[in-house]
């Protein structure tokens, strides 16, 4: 006779003994779903957050921007733009002389605009007072105790690479001899970004001041009255500094472009359409 019934089950009377390793598979598995659905949940929230600060801020600084341009717009409207002054040096010739702003704007106001032609004919940033994070999520930011347009010293400005309206996303297709014009109250200020333009070297501007550098954040002297220079010290010109973050969707270093102010400011009672250089 066959004992395959004997194998196939339990006697009758008899108890099947638990399996040890099917409360701890099960255990494994109730683990291994937690983790997997925590995992699903933080990629998701990743995703949402990376979509808020490339794209949603972008919108939400561009409508700031718009608001900034209309306020400011608006202040220097009801205020009649005046000429330049002019200075009769030694020999007696007139000359224009250098109209520098002042100015006591409060934190997060807008100071001036700021027009790029290499990042394109309608680019248009307004720059407000002050570097914090609440200021530049509005624009460009001016950094405090750095020299106003067209003063001697450095008129500083930071702006965000990659979001918050990306104002400086592109700021390395800069070249040597690229202007950047600053359009404040009265005046059109024209700087032009340090460097040999024949060459297209940063690095071989007669002043000795790169054109153009990477640096750690801490590195302060970018912003000094003569750039790279120490802290405090008497400049040795006008000149304009603009620092983002670097490379793109990084903050480890800090992408900075030089330039100096060529020639006198060009009054908007004159030229109310701008500088040639806009052209």
């Amino acid at each position: 006779m066959s004992s395959a019934v004997g194998l196939d089950g339990p006697r009758s009377g008899t108890r099947s003994p638990a399996t040890p390793s099917t409360g701890r598979g099960d255990r494994l598995r109730t683990v291994s779903r937690g983790v997997g659905q925590a995992l699903i949940t933080f990629g998701l929230v990743a995703l949402l957050f990376v979509v808020y600060e490339l794209h949603v801020t972008d919108l939400l600084t561009a409508r700031q921007q718009d608001r900034l341009s209309e306020q400011i717009q608006g202040q220097w409207a009801a205020v009649p733009p005046a000429d330049a002054p002019t200075v009769t040096p030694p020999d007696g010739a007139p000359t224009a002389a250098p109209a520098p702003e002042t100015s006591d704007v409060a934190l997060g106001q807008p100071l001036a605009v700021l027009r790029i032609p290499r990042l394109g004919e309608d680019y248009s940033r307004v720059i407000v007072e002050g570097t914090a994070q609440v200021q530049l999520a509005q624009g460009p930011g001016h950094y405090l105790g750095t020299a106003m347009p067209g003063q001697e010293g450095n008129f500083a400005v930071a702006g965000h690479r990659v979001g918050r309206g990306s104002p400086f996303l592109d700021l390395d297709r800069l070249r040597p001899g690229d202007a950047i014009v600053v359009e404040t109250e009265s005046s059109w200020f024209t700087y032009r970004v340090l460097g040999d333009p024949a060459t297209g070297d940063f690095g071989s501007d007669p002043s000795g001041i790169p054109g153009r550098e990477i640096v750690r954040p801490a590195d302060a002297d970018v912003i000094s009255p003569t750039p790279g220079g120490a802290v405090g010290s008497a400049s040795s010109g006008a000149y304009l500094t603009l620092t983002t973050c670097h490379p793109k969707y990084s903050a480890a270093q800090r992408l900075i472009v030089h330039a100096r102010l060529e020639g006198a400011p060009l009054s908007k009672a004159s030229s109310p359409d701008g500088p040639p250089a806009l052209g």
